[in-house]
């Protein structure tokens, strides 16, 4: 089971509160505005600061 659209659509990056988006690769979170992604382990995303990882 994936991440719901539900849930996609009211998840939001906890430090600057920008909308989040799936990865190309369903692992994880992203931030398009902080660069951040938050993993997604056993279907469930992990929204936590120390989790996230930055990218480019």
């Amino acid at each position: 089971m994936a991440v719901s659209q539900e849930l996609l659509e009211i998840l939001v990056c906890p430090v600057c509160k920008e909308s989040v988006a799936l990865t190309e690769d369903k692992s994880g979170l992203k931030c398009p505005a902080c660069h951040r992604v938050y993993p997604i382990r056993d279907d469930i995303p992990v929204m936590l600061v120390d989790e996230a990882r930055v990218e480019e």
